[in-house]
């Protein structure tokens, strides 16, 4: 009905009705300039007779009695323009060769042959209110079923909210208990392996003396060269890895030293004595090398293993419900998230969190995730920089809702941190339309959303003044 009433309008246009009145006045003002009458200047400073207007002579102040001629150097000169839409220019305009008018009567005496253009340009102008009307019309189409949407969606997720939080109170007594559960498996498990630790560690002790003793004996007898039972200073001369005093060479005096000072030693004192002493220097051509000490625990006995088992079910049982705590929690933090934003006066831009929308220039890919954050990526590939995270609406007074400002971006080199201001338009779609960066480190973007969209107001026709 609405696009239907603009066309008529502008088809009744064309056949206005011409009401006589001097060159340059609007019909608004065609009270104030009655021929019949002496003309008093519009600021009530003077009054002339009428035959002065537009004589290209200055006589008022506020040059209203010049509104056809470029006498007064504040005048102003009314448009008609027939066809599209009135307008005022500076009476100085008047005549000067430029054709200011769509109608061509600014220039009424300058020999200037203009083109009267009002009826193209106001059909284009039509055009252009048909098409943002019926974008308009889409767009609060839209936002009405997203209003509907969000009204669901809201108490959708304040129900969800309540229910997790009762979740909540009961899977925390559920971590308790199993806490406590865990805690009382583990302390059995505990004991069972420090005890199998414990009797690990002395028999490798037992073992690890066994072999001492083995290899001091072998040591003995290799180095008792007569097998007398005795080991002499000058048997011990033919190791002479035995040296202490690090010059190479093992003296007879070095070697009863290693003896304890005695010229021998029976196996028994060679064992308690001197073998601690020399067997880190001792090379054998008979001994076996050190075998390496086992680090690995030998397998658990069955009564062990069942305690472990049992631990490892408790761990296990809790793990999964703290995990579940956890998760639940995080839950609960982005609804309570979600519920407590501002998404619009009857909640038209809530259908845009969680969604991201991206737009591709020649050198950057900028990404605007509503209330969350805005990033610029290079084409190229690269690390992506931060334009800032959500801070609040940053609309007029009148109407916060058509502008968003996202704040403490990453930093710019010894400058601020990067912002950006998101302009929202009237569109049927959602995306982003254009950035720009106005100043340095603050950006500029703008964003149609049929959030954005208003009920279309009527739209009226030419409104000729002729």
């Amino acid at each position: 009905m609405e696009l239907f009433l603009l066309l008529v309008l502008g088809v009744l246009g064309s056949f206005a009705v011409e009401v006589k009145r001097p060159r340059g006045v609007s019909l608004s003002n065609r009270a104030f300039y009655d021929e019949s009458k002496p003309f008093t200047c519009l600021d009530g400073s003077r009054t002339i007779p009428f035959d002065r207007v537009n004589d290209d002579y200055c006589d008022c102040a506020d040059g209203t009695d010049e509104p056809g001629t470029a006498a007064c150097s504040n005048g102003r000169f009314h448009c008609t323009n027939a066809g599209f839409k009135p307008q005022y220019i500076p009476a100085s305009r008047v005549n000067d060769g430029v054709c200011d008018c769509c109608d061509t009567t600014d220039e009424y005496n300058s020999g200037e042959l203009c083109q009267n253009t009002c009826r193209e340009m106001g059909k284009k102008e039509r055009e252009e209110l048909l098409l943002q009307a019926e974008v308009a019309t889409e767009g609060f189409r839209l936002k009405q079923q997203f209003i509907e949407e969000a009204k669901k969606s809201r108490e959708e997720s304040q129900t969800k909210l309540q229910d997790m939080i009762q979740q909540r109170q009961t899977l925390q007594g559920q971590v308790e208990t199993l806490r406590a559960e865990k805690e009382e498996a583990e302390k059995p498990e505990r004991d069972a392996k420090d005890t199998h630790k414990k009797a690990w560690e002395e028999q490798k002790q037992v073992e690890k003396e066994a072999l001492e003793k083995r290899q001091a004996l072998e040591a003995f007898s290799e180095l008792d060269q007569d097998s007398d039972g005795m080991l002499t200073a000058q048997e011990l001369l033919s190791h002479q890895e035995l040296d202490s005093d690090g010059d190479g060479s093992l003296t007879l005096e070095e070697a009863q030293s290693i003896l304890g000072g005695s010229y021998s030693s029976d196996s028994s004192s060679f064992e308690s004595n001197v073998w601690p002493e020399i067997h880190e220097k001792y090379k054998s051509e008979t001994l076996p090398p050190k075998p390496h000490d086992e680090t690995e625990l030998p397998p658990y006995d069955e009564f062990t293993q069942i305690l472990i088992d049992a631990a490892d079910k408790a761990r296990s049982q809790f793990e999964e419900a703290e995990k579940s705590m956890k998760e639940l929690e995080d839950t609960i933090r982005s609804l309570e998230k979600e519920v407590s934003l501002d998404f619009g006066p009857d909640g038209e831009f809530s259908y845009l969190y969680g969604q991201c929308y991206d737009l591709t220039t020649s050198e950057y890919v900028y990404r605007l995730c509503p209330f969350n954050r805005v990033t610029q990526k290079p084409k190229s590939g690269g690390s992506e920089t931060n334009l800032g995270t959500w801070g609040s609406w940053a609309g007029p007074e009148d109407n916060k809702f058509t502008a968003m400002k996202y704040e403490q971006g990453t930093s710019c080199w010894q400058g601020p941190n990067r912002s950006t201001l998101v302009k929202l338009l009237c569109g049927k779609e959602t995306l982003v339309t254009s950035t720009s960066e106005p100043s340095r480190c603050e950006y500029l973007m703008e964003f149609y959303t049929p959030a954005a969209c208003h009920p279309p107001q009527a739209l009226s026709g030419d409104h000729d003044e002729l």
